[in-house]
């Protein structure tokens, strides 16, 4: 497990310098300007937000402390995966390792959406009623934990590179705060992008109150497993600037406040058929 303190500086220093990196862009060129992402409202959100990411670091690290980079060292040590056991180079193995957690973080993503008491912890991320680099770091310290058993367990099965997954979390932290961030992207820049990555205005359609829209566009890192498995929409019906985003169940103030949205997993449904009755 020597792996972890390096993991710990190495993941702090990038989450920092693209946090910082998206949050200037955000203020150099927003692509929406709302209320409640600006005064008060973006200040107490993104108290909650940022809050929400060390509460739930913490959890993690008293519930999980090995994560998928330990997962990764104790397969190696054990000579466990199905990469190893296949023989495949290390570089190779890598790439592969990539692609599947990727596709594996997809299809979480997807369950948090059609399972219902999945739902129920996935819908604080959700809840925010705006749209910006510090939603992307909104996720209940329940989803965290139980994505991180989700990954860990993929990790073993596959046994790859332990500088592979460490990777792939950097990217994966990374690019949650660059498509949820509120910046400006040309629209040729941005039609060429999101054929190689998930940019802002991709993952912004997801965020939208509108049913069919929520459920597209589940993609981090990689743009084509939405294509592939057609939940792809180019963008929201009534536009960008027309679109609400969030939850038509709550509006307001409440999903900016901590306890509020600690408390949302547990909180009666509104809408208790809203998850089953979903449609791509």
């Amino acid at each position: 497990m020597n792996a972890i303190p390096s993991e710990l500086a190495i993941r702090a220093g990038a989450f920092l310098a693209i946090f910082l990196t998206m949050a200037f862009f955000e203020l150099w060129s927003p692509r929406l300007e709302r209320a409640e992402m600006a005064g008060a409202m973006k200040s107490r959100r993104w108290v909650t937000n940022l809050s929400m990411v060390v509460i739930s670091s913490l959890v993690l690290r008293v519930v999980f402390p090995a994560a998928a980079v330990g997962a990764a060292v104790w397969a190696e040590a054990h000579g466990w995966g199905l990469l190893r056991m296949a023989g495949i180079q290390p570089w190779l193995a890598g790439i592969i390792a990539f692609v599947v957690l990727d596709f594996a973080v997809w299809l979480e993503h997807l369950a948090s959406h059609k399972v219902p008491i999945l739902w129920r912890i996935h819908r604080m991320h959700h809840a925010d009623t705006g749209f910006d680099v510090t939603t992307g770091l909104r996720f209940h310290p329940l989803e965290i934990v139980l994505s991180m058993v989700w990954k860990a367990a993929v990790v073993v099965a596959l046994g790859p590179p332990v500088l592979a997954v460490l990777v792939f979390e950097v990217v994966l932290n990374g690019t949650s705060m660059f498509n949820h961030s509120n910046v400006r992207i040309a629209p040729r820049v941005d039609r060429w992008l999101r054929r190689m990555i998930v940019t802002p205005d991709m993952h912004r359609v997801h965020h939208s109150s509108d049913q069919p829209e929520t459920d597209s566009n589940y993609g981090f890192n990689f743009p084509f497993w939405d294509r592939l498995f057609h939940t792809y929409v180019a963008a929201p019906r009534r536009g960008h600037e027309g679109m609400t985003i969030g939850l038509d169940e709550w509006r307001g103030d409440q999903p900016s406040h901590i306890g509020w949205s600690l408390l949302l997993p547990f909180l009666p449904n509104r809408r208790p058929a809203r998850r089953e009755l979903s449609r791509n």
